[in-house]
């Protein structure tokens, strides 16, 4: 038994929602549109969500890997909070797997998640509560972070539990490419949003000349070819390269190496200097 999967991996942005106007990022935003038109008719029955945390649901304690087996969306972007629903029975085995395979994961229950999470169950199903979301934490954020090989084990293992179940998954990898957001280039776990706000406020005008479309070129590139080593060394030196926003790139490996490895490929790039990021939407059909 093999479940048939989907995998889409997207950048996300604070930025985008703050453009209501829809002025910016337009070619990113027609991608991000065909991506949802094939995730509507593969018809997913779970969606399995890798994505990072910015600090806000993890602060104290940070897992390198965690699995929501009940999870809530944080008030943002204009956005009011809201419920994901998580099959809870389904997460428990999967963490119950993940486990006896020798990834000490974390099992996450009623977490706040983010923009992160938010912002491609919104882009590609519409609605939070559209589809069962299965929310698992990379950790892109808070030094030390798991290699990119331990990432691509943990996720193949993933992909080992859902060959086990008859149910159409699309897989998601949210984040990247290139970006330095000022509130992550600060070693502060704590930050109050006020307090995140400023830092934001006065580092932007930085950020906005901090994209590296080099680097997101040879991301684009690995992931379309699926060259899992040198995705590894381009992960490992993601921060280094290009930022540190670009360590979210753990999660388009996930998604990948959960989906089988097979190629996932771009449907478009675009800087978007107002949003501060190098922007990008693959597919693997």
């Amino acid at each position: 038994m093999t479940s048939d999967r989907l995998v889409v991996c997207a950048s996300h942005s604070p930025g985008k929602e703050r453009d209501v106007e829809q002025l910016q990022g337009r070619r990113f935003r027609s991608a991000l549109d065909s991506a949802a038109e094939k995730v509507r008719q593969f018809d997913p029955d779970v969606v399995v969500l890798f994505g990072g945390d910015h600090r806000r649901a993890f602060r104290h304690v940070v897992p390198a890997f965690g699995v929501a087996l009940s999870a809530s969306i944080l008030a943002e972007g204009g956005h009011p909070a809201g419920g994901l629903d998580v099959p809870s029975a389904l997460a428990h085995r999967l963490c119950e797997h993940l486990l006896s395979t020798g990834f000490d994961i974390a099992a996450c229950r009623d977490i706040a998640l983010d923009h992160a999470f938010a912002q491609p169950v919104r882009d590609l199903l519409g609605e939070l509560a559209a589809k069962p979301v299965i929310p698992i934490a990379v950790n892109c954020a808070t030094a030390p972070l798991p290699t990119a090989r331990r990432v691509a084990d943990f996720a193949s293992e993933v992909g080992r539990f859902l060959d086990g179940i008859d149910q159409r998954v699309l897989l998601v990898g949210t984040g990247g490419l290139s970006h330095s957001p000022p509130s992550l280039e600060v070693d502060a776990y704590d930050l109050s949003d006020e307090e995140r706000a400023r830092i934001i406020a006065e580092g932007m005008p930085d950020a906005r000349n901090k994209i590296r479309p080099d680097w997101d070129a040879e991301v684009l590139d690995a992931m379309s070819a699926w060259d899992l080593e040198t995705l590894i060394h381009l992960v490992d030196t993601a921060h280094t390269r290009a930022g540190a926003g670009a360590n979210e790139v753990r999660t388009w490996l996930a998604a990948g190496a959960a989906g089988g490895g097979k190629p996932v490929t771009p449907m478009v790039y675009e800087p978007v200097p107002e949003w501060i990021t190098g922007m990008a939407v693959a597919t693997s059909a």
